[in-house]
C-alpha cells in the first residue's frame, strides 16, 4: 500500500522559508508524478505544485510561481517543496499526493494517493 509522509512544516515569520518533504513507500507501480496541495481553514484545497518523476516536468499555481520550487530525489522516492518569501496567506495544511497515470500535473482531480499533511503557519 502506498504511503506518503510529509514533514518539514512549522511556524515561520513572513518573508521566511521552509522546505517540505514528501517521502513515499510501498509503491508497487510506477507513478507519473507527485504534487503538493494545501488547504486553509474554510477554503477549498488548492494544487500548489507538481513534478513528473521521469522527465522532471513541473507545474506551479500562479499564487506561488517565483516563490516556491518543487524538486525530487528519485533514489530516495522523495519530493521537496522549497517555499521562500512566505506570506501569511500561505498558512495551510500542506499535503502531497501521487498521480499514477499521466493525466497532467495541473489537474487536481487526477491525484490518487494522499499523505496526512503537515501544518505551515506564517505569522505577520
Amino acid at each position: 500500500q502506498v504511503q506518503l509522509v510529509e514533514s518539514g512544516g512549522g511556524l515561520v515569520q513572513a518573508g521566511g522559508s521552509l522546505r517540505l518533504s514528501c517521502a513515499a513507500s510501498g509503491r508497487t507501480v510506477s507513478v507519473y508524478g507527485t504534487g503538493w496541495f494545501r488547504q486553509a481553514p474554510g477554503k477549498e484545497r488548492e494544487l500548489v505544485a507538481g513534478i513528473s518523476w521521469s522527465a522532471g516536468n513541473t507545474y506551479y499555481a500562479d499564487s506561488v510561481t517565483g516563490r516556491f520550487a518543487i524538486s525530487k530525489d528519485n533514489a530516495k522516492n522523495t519530493v521537496y517543496l522549497q517555499m521562500n518569501s512566505l506570506k501569511p496567506e500561505d498558512t495551510a495544511v500542506y499535503y502531497c499526493a501521487d498521480q499514477v497515470d499521466s493525466y497532467g500535473l495541473g489537474y487536481p482531480e487526477w491525484y490518487d494517493y494522499w499523505g496526512q499533511g503537515t501544518q505551515v503557519t506564517v505569522s505577520s
